[in-house]
Order: C-alpha cells, then structure tokens, then sequence
C-alpha cells in the first residue's frame, strides 16, 4: 500500500474524512475468528460516524479529565510499590515494572480486582496478536478464544459492578439506551487493550532513549514526556480506508484501498522538528505536537491517562533510581505494528 510518512501528509490524512478506520468493502471472515469480529465490530476503533461519533461522545461522559486526573496519587503509590520490589541484581524493567503498572491501573479505572491482572493481560496480548504480521491459524483461533473468555469474564462483572468504576457508569449510560451491551463490553475490552500495550512500549523506549542520550535524571516534565512520545513511539503506523473513489496527495485510490501512515516517521521529519534523531527535552511546546495519538475524530481516547501514567511512573522512577542503567543493549521485538523492546535489562544498584 502506498506510505505516508511526512508530519503534514500524515497529518492531513488522519483529519481527512474522505478516509477512515471502517472497511467500506468487508472482508468475509473465517467461522474460526467469529468470536473475535463479535467483540471488534463494535469497537470505536474500527468504526465511522454516525456509530462512532454516538459511542465515543457517551463514553467520554464516563472517561472524563476530572476522573483520570484523580488517578495521579494511585498511579504514583503504584509506581512506588513496583521500585519497591526491585531486585538487587540487573533485572527486565519491562516485566518489574512497564508491564504491570499500565495494566493495574486500566484495572482500577474499569472497576475490576487486581487480582485478575495476569488474565486481563493475557486475554489482551492474545487479542492485539490478530493485528500483528505472521499470525497463524493458531494465533486467530487464541484471538478468538480469549474475546469470548473476555466477555463472558465481563458479563459477570456487569453483575455486581463495583460503584466507583467505569463499568458503572458505562451501564448506567446503558441503561439510558445510548449503548448496546456489545458496545459496553467491547468499549471495556478496548479500553485494556489499547490502553495497556502501548503505554507499556512508550514506558521501555522510554527509559532506553533517556539513557541512551544520557538523559537519565533529568527532570520529568510533561515536556519530558511529549518528547519521549515523539522520539520513539508505540505505534509506528496506522492505516486508513479509501472510503470513497479518491485522489489525494498524488494518489488514487479506489474505494476500499488502504493507506499507511508513518508516524514515527512523521515525528522525524526534519522540516517540522531540527535535529529530529536526538532526544530534546525542552523541544516543547515550541514544536508542534507529534502524531503519536493520531489526529482527528480518531484522537487517542485514553491519550490523558497515557500522559499521566507516563509522568508519574517515570518521575517516581527517576527519583527512586537516580543510578538506574541499561546493561545490555535494548533490543527491539520483531512485531508489527507496535514497536518496543522484547526486554531492558537494567541495574539500579
């Protein structure tokens, strides 16, 4: 498919409405991976307005600024807790602390016990591997499985909903007969998934990038965070449907065809951003805002909580490990889409 992989051609596709994540041309699906498609055919991520512009506006009504700012304080206890149980000797910081930190929290926003963390875990990997290159039919059919073991899992939460959690308040929305329950689970199961795997990649490339560049220690600041967004991100292309016959950019594209979008590669773009391979701190807020959350009616959801889940985890991490260091050069997993370290081998003796 053709790229685009400049800061305002992928900027202007991610706003251009005569594209969009919805499949104008469906494929036909295999019985195996039915399971799957019944979760994924009602998540905003994959929908176009009108559906997605009714489901995002009522669940925005539950994922509000006031209640991810409230997070802040759990974030940071949390974050102290993992440095807590740091062991002595060089250990994997992806598995001591960047994978289940954004996990745990997801878990206390929706309203579910910690508890079933390494569930919620595996149930997501196994659902975001239908998006990665080189899937098997094994692959598909574990996709499948753990949607429906992730569904019936949520059902029962539905249940007995704890009072403070965002399931709550998305079956109070439901009863108001603005979401479906398919759309109140697959908002739920979204929710962890999208909002766990990538925070977990942007947390180790993180890390890795600061003292790569010699940077660790330096002052966490939202600053700070905008540019380890921008350096290295978690997602490094999107794609979008033609949703119409088209000519865009140079291009033409028949209805249905797709187009990447680099953006990663946008977020290095040397007419936006001097010097784009160097990690800068203070390059904001004077550059522009990187690509990293998509642009467009299509803007990450979970974008504040991934802001603030970042500060206060590296923050409470730099304060807590001034000495942490890489002790083996990070190594990038062989995985599409995403993009980040199979693991950081660290010591912080």
């Amino acid at each position: 498919m053709p790229m685009a992989a400049d800061h305002a051609t992928v900027s202007a596709l991610l706003r251009d409405r005569r594209f969009g994540r919805e499949d104008p041309v469906p494929p036909d699906r295999p019985a195996h991976q039915a399971d799957f498609w019944a979760v994924e055919n009602h998540s905003m991520l994959e929908l176009e307005p009108p559906r997605h512009t009714r489901l995002r506006a009522q669940v925005l009504r539950a994922f509000t600024s006031r209640r991810i700012a409230a997070l802040g304080p759990e974030i940071a206890a949390l974050a102290h807790e993992l440095v807590d149980a740091f062991p002595s000797e060089p250990f994997d910081l992806l598995d001591a602390f960047a994978r289940p930190l954004p996990v745990r929290v997801i878990a206390r926003l929706l309203g579910v016990p910690e508890a079933d963390a390494p569930s919620l875990l595996a149930w997501s990997n196994a659902m975001v591997g239908m998006y990665q290159a080189r899937r098997t039919h094994a692959d598909e059919v574990a996709a499948a499985r753990a949607a429906a073991e992730f569904t019936s899992y949520l059902t029962d939460m539905f249940r007995a909903p704890a009072p403070n959690g965002l399931i709550a308040q998305l079956l109070a929305v439901e009863a108001e007969n603005k979401l479906s329950r398919d759309e109140t689970c697959a908002t739920c199961i979204l929710l962890l998934n999208a909002g766990h795997e990538a925070t977990v990649h942007t947390l180790g490339n993180g890390v890795a990038g600061l003292c790569a560049a010699d940077l660790w220690g330096a002052e966490v600041t939202p600053n700070l965070v905008e540019e380890v967004l921008r350096h290295d991100p978690p997602l490094h292309l999107f794609t979008r449907f033609a949703m119409e016959d088209v000519e865009a950019h140079g291009h033409q594209f028949a209805r249905g065809d797709r187009v990447g979008l680099l953006l990663a590669a946008a977020n290095r773009d040397p007419d936006v951003y001097s010097d784009p391979a160097r990690f800068i701190p203070d390059r904001y807020p004077a550059a522009p805002a990187s690509v990293s959350f998509g642009a467009g009616l299509h803007f990450c959801l979970g974008a504040p909580l991934a802001r603030l889940e970042l500060l206060e985890a590296l923050r409470i991490l730099a304060q807590r490990c001034p000495d942490l260091r890489v002790v083996e050069p990070p190594r990038y997993a062989n995985i599409y889409h995403f993009h980040g370290l199979e693991r950081l081998q660290v010591d912080v003796s």
